[in-house]
């Protein structure tokens, strides 16, 4: 059975300039010192407003903290996995194995760019240090539990937090999901879970707001633009599809693994 491609192997000209066009307004408005300031005083408010409660509530100090550790980072992926893979939600159960090529490689393009442009900012004053290391009356994790810190690895502070990369990969899966959703259901799903994994860093100060909504934001529109819109994944996705489809036939007759929709025989572009 032929099934239509999820890709399509030619430039969208139009969306991608609008992501580029966007991501480009969001790094002038956020240079403009006027705006910077701005910024920067929004940021300082929210994130009194979010670290504060840390030692008035015994609840809220515990989800951030647990939320912050290395290992929920492994659980959070997982959640984002599933729902890429899992067949008839956002993708066809013949088309998750296409989409997951394809969202690695729109992963692979936005740690390029992150890359290219976090060493750029380096070489700035533009360059920060996070919220939890310049507010004096910052309220960190790390300092409560030393030992858990040291066991588990508390995300709560930065000597470079411009752009955040944990916010950039939250938000181009966002993106890339919001790109191929059919109803506003899935797209609140999967916003909601993009700004409550986004929180942890905040809460604990790892990151200032702008580090997300514009560094975090502004690298996922990048990637989207350079990867969706133009025909790279659409030709890049067809060709792996091809050369690892012997490896998916033999893992699909293992009698767990070959239930997921990815291991499906239709599941091509």
């Amino acid at each position: 059975m032929d099934y239509p491609a999820l890709f399509q192997p030619k430039w969208n000209a139009k969306k991608f300039l609008l992501c580029n066009l966007l991501a480009l307004a969001l790094l002038l408005v956020w240079i403009w010192p006027a705006g910077h300031a701005v910024f920067t005083q929004f940021d300082e408010w929210f994130f009194h407003l979010l670290n504060r409660p840390l030692l008035q509530s015994k609840v809220w100090l515990w989800i951030w903290t647990v939320a912050s550790m290395r290992p929920f980072d492994i659980v959070v992926g997982l959640i984002l996995l599933v729902l890429l893979i899992k067949g008839d939600w956002v993708f066809k159960a013949v088309q998750t194995r296409a989409a997951l090529i394809g969202f690695v490689l729109t992963l692979i393009v936005l740690l390029i760019i992150r890359t290219v442009f976090s060493k750029i900012i380096d070489q700035t004053s533009l360059q920060h240090d996070s919220a939890s290391v310049v507010i004096a009356d910052a309220i960190k994790l790390s300092d409560l539990f030393p030992g858990l810190d040291k066991k588990w690895q508390l995300k709560d502070s930065s000597s470079q937090s411009f752009p955040g990369d944990h916010a950039s990969v939250l938000l181009i899966w966002a993106m890339f999901m919001s790109v191929f959703s059919r109803t506003a259901g899935q797209r609140v799903i999967i916003w909601a879970l993009a700004f409550l994994f986004m929180m942890p860093r905040l809460v604990a100060g790892a990151h200032w707001g702008q580090d997300d909504y514009i560094g975090g934001v502004m690298i996922a529109l990048l990637a989207l633009g350079w990867s969706c819109y133009t025909p790279f994944v659409a030709v890049i996705t067809r060709f792996l599809l091809r050369i690892t489809a012997p490896i998916f036939n033999l893992f699909g007759r293992l009698p767990l693994i070959g239930r997921l929709s990815i291991m499906k025989p239709g599941a091509r572009d």
